[in-house]
């Protein structure tokens, strides 16, 4: 089955929307969603980003490229994080992005197909290196 990663994105209108928002609520929220996930057999990661102005950017504008501390200079979305899902379907992954907890003003979820090993050209000796690395390690 493909694999859809479902990105949160926030806003700074999201972020204050939030600020007095209990966090054990935030916590319960995603808990029983992600469980929900988990008992469907659907949910393969799930993972939150640190505050975006903990970041570092590395810029390949320039060689050698640029390396700056904090976020891009425009903040306007930002992602805060993600899960990855292994269902049959865009549609499927979409339906489970409708049922995230992420409810608020700019609050959104971005939804992408994850690419396989089998969505390149299996001549190439980089992608027959990495499927023998995948079936060694169990991911194939």
């Amino acid at each position: 089955m493909p694999k859809y990663m479902l990105i949160m994105r926030s806003t700074d209108e999201t972020w204050a929307a939030f600020a007095d928002v209990d966090f054990e609520q935030v916590m319960n929220e995603m808990g029983k969603f992600n469980d929900e996930m988990v008992q469907a057999g659907v949910l393969v990661a799930a993972e939150g980003l640190e505050d975006a102005a903990d970041t570092v950017v590395v810029d390949y504008s320039s060689e050698p490229p640029v390396v700056t501390d904090g976020p891009y200079g425009e903040t306007k979305e930002l992602f805060g994080g993600f899960w990855i899902l292994d269902v049959a379907s865009k549609e499927a992954a979409v339906e489970w992005a409708k049922r995230a907890p992420l409810a608020g003003p700019g609050s959104k979820a971005e939804i992408r197909k994850v690419t396989h090993i089998d969505d390149f050209p299996q001549d190439n000796e980089w992608i027959q290196k990495e499927r023998a690395w995948r079936e060694s390690t169990g991911q194939l």
